[in-house]
């Protein structure tokens, strides 16, 4: 099945906009945080709160881990790299980029299906569940499954769960999960497949399904310094850490590392 040139034309547009990369400052004083698109919703609220606490300049550049780990390498002035799988991170710490005395697993989270807003939930997602037949001839949105972590982590459930080969040629692959997110939240895409804390940071989605966190590999974000990054970046990685910030984080839906 192809798209219209119209659901192409959205689709196009939404993943360009969700892509949510703010400006590289240059030379600005204050910390340049690159954190994956994700964390968006309550690294935003903390930041905020911190930015007043402390007097301090916090600028958050949100995408994929990918993208992000990629700037980077070419040599991107981040200050603390947040990302929401250790590969891209261990990229940087064999590369010699980051701070590997810094390194911290900060969060985890879960995977869930979502549809539009008042959409009826099936509970726990079980193996032979399907998928295609719910999809009813629409796509199923999810971040880039071979590079973005939330697709890695969902191409890697629909394969235990025996429902990859059926749904693969259904899947509209976006650059980041919040992409994924807006797809489903317009009505471009009738279900998606992201992070628990996306479907809690968007009213106009509901949860269809949850997904088993024995169908994936653990997910784990972790943080780290850059080697450049000065004492105000290892202040706030230490602040993301404090009872402060993880009641923000668990109120959006992220767990603790093996929570």
């Amino acid at each position: 099945m192809t798209l219209s040139s119209a659901s192409r034309s959205l689709i196009a547009a939404l993943v360009l906009g969700a892509t949510m990369l703010a400006p590289i400052r240059a030379g600005a004083e204050g910390v340049l945080v690159f954190a994956a698109a994700s964390l968006k919703t309550a690294l935003d609220q903390i930041a905020a709160e911190y930015e007043l606490q402390m007097d301090e300049t916090i600028t958050v550049s949100y995408a994929a881990s990918s993208v992000l780990a990629r700037q980077i390498q070419l040599g991107a002035p981040a200050d603390l790299f947040i990302s929401a799988n250790p590969d891209w991170m261990d990229l940087l710490q064999d590369a010699e980029q980051i701070d590997a005395t810094s390194r911290v697993d900060l969060l985890g989270n879960g995977l869930v299906l979502i549809g539009a807003a008042g959409r009826a939930s099936v509970g726990q997602i079980t193996p032979g569940y399907d998928l295609l037949s719910v999809l009813d001839g629409g796509y199923l949105a999810m971040g880039l499954v071979d590079a973005v972590p939330a697709g890695v982590y969902g191409k890697a459930a629909l394969q235990r769960l025996g429902v990859w080969s059926a749904v693969q040629d259904q899947v509209a692959q976006t650059d980041n999960v919040r992409a994924a997110l807006a797809l489903v939240a317009t009505g471009a895409a009738p279900l998606g497949i992201v992070y628990r804390s996306d479907a809690n940071a968007e009213t106009r989605v509901s949860v269809v399904g949850t997904i088993p966190a024995d169908m994936h590999p653990p997910i784990i974000y972790p943080a780290a310094v850059t080697l450049s990054a000065g004492d105000n970046a290892k202040a706030f990685l230490d602040h993301l850490q404090s009872d402060a910030a993880t009641s923000v984080f668990l109120a959006q839906g992220f767990t603790l590392p093996g929570g």
